[in-house]
């Protein structure tokens, strides 16, 4: 859910091959499990009204939050055809990005930062579109036609479009399961002009199973299939560019970037871990970080560390308001000194979570007696309330 840039890439040629669709779509298939997608499927672009009903909706109640760019120009969003009239095909692919281990284990060491799976690595959004450019300029080598690809940034409703395509079905949890590779797939989708033979869509097999709705931490789900995002620790943390609300903080533990929790309770994962591909793998200094360290980062120090990363969006203020909040449950009086020393920082965000972590770090007369002075000196509004309301 972070911040959204151009993912588009607008490709043609005369291209040499007028193959049979059918040929030619097994041999599309052939190239791009060569390139690294683990799988493919092809649909029309007529086939997610349903869904773009259900998108009408949630923005309509707001469940979006601050997601502005999900509201601009619904009509782009809720048919492949509203963005390109001359889409004829959708080709969509997945690659396979499920964990080496057990995601929800570091929620127990509550000195150290949970960062989602999927953020552990390089930024998925350049290694996806390498791939869908190489694949493309195959596909327009091959049959002339003219082809759009698109990565998880431009107006594109890629988990209805995959589960109509075949690759699997959107979970109770809303994000995308996979027979083969449970909740952990990468999409990226390729626009075409080609008529090329559509496949079958996925059917629901989720059944009576909730468990990704019991994991939630904040209450997200208002329903199955039904997501609240200002509710989601991942909204929370990534998109929400203010304090974190008083009513989530505690249930954010340690989870310092997006939040795995529904995803790997999925059953459906036992099937993921097959053709996990090495490059897809944590930074081993992403996969448990201590809360001290982080707390010490300047901004050059924030940008090193997270260079080609998908953290990196976020800047360095909004990744320590969310080191901050987890310090403060940590339950480890010693990380209180980090708190402290970030009560000077320039960013009103920063000081004001770092009151809140001492808030509950601290004693309470220990609190009251910083705070004496602190409110004093404090020029913003944000950051005095933190002060007067204390932990």
């Amino acid at each position: 859910m972070a911040g959204r840039r151009a993912g588009v890439a607008d490709l043609r040629g005369p291209g040499f091959l007028n193959s049979d669709p059918t040929e030619l779509k097994a041999a599309l298939a052939r190239e791009a499990r060569a390139l690294g997608f683990d799988c493919i499927g092809i649909t029309e672009p007529g086939t997610i009204e349903s869904a773009g009903k259900h998108f009408l909706e949630f923005i309509a109640s707001g469940g979006h939050g601050d997601m502005d760019w999900l509201a601009a120009q619904p009509e782009r969003r809720v048919d492949p055809r509203g963005l390109w009239s001359d889409v004829r095909s959708v080709i969509m692919l997945g690659v396979n990005y499920g964990p080496d281990s057990d995601p929800l284990k570091i929620l127990q060491q509550r000195t150290r930062a949970a960062i989602s799976v999927y953020a552990q690595g390089d930024d998925y959004h350049d290694l996806i579109k390498k791939r869908l450019k190489a694949l493309a300029r195959w596909l327009v080598a091959t049959a002339p036609s003219e082809v759009k690809v698109f990565v998880d940034t431009a107006a594109v409703m890629e988990k209805p479009l995959a589960q109509t395509a075949g690759l699997g079905w959107q979970g109770k949890h809303t994000n995308l399961v996979s027979r083969e590779f449970g909740s952990w797939l990468f999409l990226g989708a390729i626009y075409t002009t080609l008529e090329l033979p559509p496949d079958g869509a996925e059917i629901d097999h989720c059944g009576s199973c909730q468990a990704c709705l019991d994991i939630c931490p904040t209450s997200a789900f208002t329903a199955p299939y039904k997501l609240d995002a200002r509710r989601c620790i991942s909204y929370l943390t990534i998109e929400n560019k203010g304090p974190i609300p008083r009513e989530f903080r505690k249930s954010m533990g340690n989870r310092i970037y997006g939040c795995d929790d529904c995803l790997a309770a999925c059953p459906w994962n036992k099937f993921a871990q097959e053709g996990r591909e090495a490059k897809l793998a944590a930074r081993d200094e992403l996969r448990a970080p201590t809360l001290a360290e982080l707390a010490q980062l300047d901004d050059a120090a924030f940008r090193a560390l997270f260079t080609k990363s998908p953290v990196k969006r976020i800047g360095r203020d909004r990744f320590l308001r969310n080191v901050l909040i987890a310090i403060g449950n940590s339950g480890d009086a010693v990380l209180a000194q980090e708190a402290r020393r970030l009560l000077d920082d320039a960013s009103a965000l920063v000081r004001g979570a770092a009151v809140w972590a001492l808030g509950q770090l601290l004693p309470d007369e220990e609190f009251a007696a910083i705070r004496t002075n602190a409110i004093a000196d404090e020029r913003d509004d944000s950051v005095r309330e933190e002060w007067q309301t204390g932990s």
